[in-house]
């Protein structure tokens, strides 16, 4: 575990990793200048670079920018592949206001991230981009999102791992998301805490 300051990029191309952490902690920026790295410094052909984008729009709670996608960073990935889905992913804490919508906010973006998660296992490429991976997490299991990592040679992905985002009837709910990453972080070669 390194801290991200200390990130080479170099260092990824051919292995599996994970960056992880609080809002604001730069996981999307970096998950970002890897496209870029990918595309403009190790030429990889973009129809190799599977992008999954599950991160909600960039919106601010508590002061806290939350979400935001790759391609508010680096409008460049637009040429990869991105395998999308119909709608928006919701904030699940940051847009219920009760235990109930919470759950319903997750399995709704639940549905749209396995259906992608699937899309890519049926046609993988050798080089796989996931931003904001505890949006899956939140309902799903680990051995869906492992069987589309371990198909690509090159992995690149980030997760919320943090405490800004609460909620009080939330506190289950964060809880499992906390642990899901955990074991995630135990099944992934290298692994970066972002702050």
């Amino acid at each position: 575990m390194t801290h991200r300051e200390d990130l080479d990029f170099n260092e990824f191309f051919g292995h599996h990793t994970l960056l992880y952490g609080d809002t604001n902690t730069k996981k999307t920026y970096l998950t970002s200048k890897f496209v870029q790295y990918l595309l403009e410094s190790k030429n990889a052909s973009p129809k190799d670079v599977s992008i999954l984008d599950f991160a909600p729009k960039l919106t601010t709670f508590n002061h806290l920018k939350i979400g935001g996608k790759i391609l508010d960073f680096y409008t460049g990935s637009t040429k990869c592949r991105n395998i999308s889905f119909k709608g928006e992913i919701i904030p699940p804490r940051f847009k219920s206001s009760n235990k109930t919508e919470l759950y319903q906010n997750a399995y709704e973006n639940f549905k749209k991230t396995v259906k992608v998660l699937n899309s890519f296992n049926e046609e993988p490429t050798s080089i796989i981009i996931i931003n904001d991976i505890s949006i899956y997490l939140h309902m799903g299991g680990l051995k869906l999102l492992l069987r589309a990592i371990d198909k690509s040679s090159t992995f690149f992905g980030n997760s919320y791992y943090g405490s800004s985002i609460k909620k009080d009837f939330a506190t289950l709910f964060s809880r499992r998301e906390k642990r899901q990453v955990e074991n995630l972080i135990k099944e992934v070669e290298k692994s970066y805490f972002t702050g």
